[in-house]
């Protein structure tokens, strides 16, 4: 049996899963109309769910696509385009955190959202890591403030912030996860073509929905630069060997609530 089952009763006919597919592997059957897949069909199909998505008949099921798993969608849970504007600039930069541990459930509830995120060739090859131990992302600061420490005596010239944060550990205070009480990093194989956008796409993801559920995040850049220059670093962190492309994301309950969307700059825009 192939990936595609077609129940008759319910088919058109009318060839729009065919005409959605983006492997251009479906096409109607000669005789007698149904849609099926071609012969080296079940070889390039990548699982998209297109074909089952768009079906207003509900007459195709996918084996590798559980069906449990593949809601209608709800139209009394849509939101405006008004709604969508304001979910998007909610968005902030969070770094000063309750000292309050985020629950594991919902650090994996955000995982699975994120998992729905685009990815190149639909490969689905995102991995991720979640630190939450006080003592491992402390120690995880203090290697980034030496690798900055380090920069500092070589390269010139410097990030005006350089200074400031590496005096202030010394101080002890911590501005390089803002000790932060969970540490999320994405990642993925050389395997993955597009690794290098599929994991900013999936972290996205990650932070937008994690604001709708009371937490707040930040993107590590720091230790993301420090990932990519120092051993101590990686091995402290320890993302999988195989995996060049990643960047951490900082995540707890915000100390604040704010009020206003900031404003911009306008977008520079070329039309041609």
């Amino acid at each position: 049996m192939g990936l595609l089952t077609v129940d008759e009763k319910k088919c058109k006919k009318d060839g729009i899963c065919v005409n959605e597919c983006p492997m251009a592997i479906l096409k109607l059957k000669d005789g007698d109309g149904f849609p099926t897949m071609i012969g080296v069909g079940d070889e390039l199909c990548n699982d998209c769910g297109h074909c089952v998505a768009v079906c207003p008949h509900g007459a195709l099921t996918h084996s590798r696509i559980a069906i449990e798993r593949s809601p209608y969608i709800r139209k009394d849970l849509d939101i405006s385009e008004e709604q969508t504007v304001q979910f998007l600039r909610e968005r902030r930069s969070i770094r000063f955190f309750k000292q309050q541990p985020v629950e594991k459930e919902k650090l994996r509830k955000l995982i699975e959202i994120a998992s729905y995120a685009p990815s190149g060739g639909n490969l689905q090859l995102v991995e991720w890591l979640v630190i939450s131990d006080p003592a491992k992302i402390k120690e995880i600061s203090g290697l980034t403030a030496e690798w900055m420490r380090k920069v500092m005596e070589v390269r010139k010239p410097l990030p005006p912030y350089f200074p400031r944060i590496v005096s202030a550990w010394d101080m002890g205070y911590n501005s390089v996860l803002w000790s932060a009480p969970a540490l999320v990093v994405a990642s993925a194989p050389k395997e993955a073509t597009t690794g290098i956008v599929d994991v900013p796409i999936a972290l996205t993801y990650f932070e937008l929905a994690a604001q709708k559920m009371g937490l707040g995040t930040c993107w590590a850049g720091l230790l993301e630069g420090a990932l990519q220059a120092s051993s101590a670093v990686r091995e402290a962190v320890q993302i999988p060997s195989g995996n060049p492309y990643h960047f951490p994301m900082m995540v707890g309950y915000p100390k604040v609530k704010y009020t206003r969307l900031p404003a911009r700059r306008a977008p520079k825009i070329t039309w041609r």
